[in-house]
């Protein structure tokens, strides 16, 4: 269990701490909660009506301050308050829902569970405050500065204490922050364990001693991140994008490092034998070959001879597997980058999670194949057969389709390429080829077609809600 230092010895022994004195009588209690001024929904709809003529520069315009207010459980959803002081507030279970609070000041301020889904936080001061249980997915948090910070006061007796709210600690512990874009946010010395980062955007973002101890990074965007001496101890990184990332003596004790993609990584000041990695092919208990040829009995046979081929979390890379029969077998989280899988048969194959980057497969058979959040950035794919697998009646009946929700085909060449029916949410086609594909009947939802060459392809009945960068004539 994580573990964090006193708040007063760590607010003042740690550099760049924020510190902010407020002069107030000690009410005796042990929360200070009672100090508070309750704000309530009327006072709060007033007071962001003169605001957002402060932010417009209109009439009868006054800056919020809700600096030590208690706006708990209040609905702030689709506010602007962008500029608005909150310094030491309580917004305990606020709705602050695609809220906007560009530049907002929430130095201290408590937002234990409050639900901040699709906000802009961009350039916020929420330094010391408590987001532990937050509900942040899909917000916006470019350039906020999340680091450690105390808020003081003086007693009667005039001496200078921490200003803390019952059960606050500053840090995002235990918070949810799915697909939130986080690029350049400074979180340095910050304790946010056990965080859902799943898709986020962390580019340029600093962790600098931050404890991040059984987090959630899958699919994170990590290029130009710093996590310089960082705790990573326990988190999961699948799928993650590691690209000119600083890890200098970060601690990995634990981390599950399998599937993630490194490129222009410096490893040389971090140890990774305690972290969790792919399989060497000089660690397998059989031979390459051999599992190829017992599976493909297997699949000859209907499972009654030979053995599923299992090469889940295994170091493939650069490896001819060109013309093999692999259909249903297990390749999750393989690294498979380089490889020749040119003319194979993956069909119902699941390769989730796989490092599939300039691999080759062109005109592999891949219906019904699963590539859950693979990466096939810069892969061949030129005539590949990705359509559905028709089950028959005597095992259930019905179509197994090919499932590649939020894979990456940034850069990959998909000409001629049939997609047919396939599930493809989320998909990255940046710059790919798909020239003459066939993506008719493909669910495209919140697919990335920008800058993709799409002269010739079907897109005949597809779903395209939330496509971007695809214009069709």
């Amino acid at each position: 269990m994580a573990t964090r230092p006193a708040s007063v010895p760590r607010g003042r022994a740690r550099r760049g701490k924020g510190l902010l004195l407020k002069t107030m009588a000690d009410s005796g209690s042990k929360s200070d909660q009672a100090s508070w001024e309750k704000v309530t929904q009327a006072d709060l709809l007033e007071i962001a009506l003169k605001h957002r003529n402060f932010v417009s520069s209109k009439r009868d315009a006054k800056r919020a301050s809700f600096n030590f207010h208690d706006l708990s459980y209040l609905d702030l959803s689709g506010m602007d308050l962008s500029q608005a002081d909150f310094t030491g507030a309580l917004l305990c279970h606020a709705d602050m829902t695609e809220g906007k609070f560009v530049n907002t000041n929430f130095f201290a301020a408590d937002l234990r569970s409050a639900m901040v889904c699709r906000a802009d936080l961009s350039r916020s001061d929420l330094r010391g405050a408590c987001l532990a249980g937050a509900n942040l997915t899909g917000a916006i948090l470019n350039d906020a500065d999340m680091r450690d910070g105390v808020l003081l006061r003086t007693d009667r007796h005039g001496d200078i204490t921490p200003l803390l709210h019952a059960d606050a600690a500053p840090g995002m512990e235990r918070a949810v922050a799915r697909g939130a874009d986080m690029t350049g946010a400074k979180l340095s010395d910050s304790f946010v364990v056990q965080t859902d980062f799943t898709d986020c955007i962390l580019r340029n973002a600093k962790f600098v001693r931050a404890n991040l101890s059984n987090s959630n990074l899958t699919g994170c965007i990590l290029e130009g991140a710093d996590f310089t001496g960082a705790n990573l101890a326990g988190a999961i990184f699948h799928g993650a994008m590691f690209s000119n990332t600083q890890l200098d003596n970060a601690d990995l004790t634990g981390a599950d490092l399998i599937g993630a993609i490194f490129e222009s990584v410096d490893l040389s000041k971090v140890d990774l034998s305690k972290a969790k990695m792919p399989l060497s092919l000089e660690k397998m208990e059989r031979s390459l070959k051999d599992i190829i040829v017992e599976h493909g009995q297997w699949v000859g046979t209907g499972g009654k001879k030979g053995k599923r081929a299992v090469l889940a979390k295994t170091d493939l890379h650069g490896q001819d597997l060109s013309s093999v029969n692999l259909s249903a077998a297990d390749l999750s989280f393989a690294i498979l980058k380089g490889a020749d899988l040119s003319k194979t048969a993956l069909l119902m194959a699941d390769l989730s999670f796989a490092d599939l980057r300039a691999a080759r497969l062109s005109r592999a058979d891949l219906r019904g194949v699963k590539l859950v959040r693979a990466n096939m950035g810069g892969a061949d794919l030129v005539a590949a057969v990705f359509s559905e697998v028709v089950i028959s009646n005597r095992a259930g009946g019905g179509e197994w389709k090919a499932n590649l929700d939020r894979a990456s085909l940034k850069g990959a060449r998909l000409n001629g390429a049939v997609l047919k029916h396939s599930l493809l949410t989320g998909v990255d086609f940046t710059d790919a080829d798909l020239r003459d594909a066939d993506l008719s009947g493909a669910t495209l939802t919140d697919a990335n077609f920008t800058g993709a060459d799409v002269r010739g392809a079907n897109f005949t009945n597809t779903d395209r809600r939330g496509v971007r960068g695809l214009t069709l004539d």
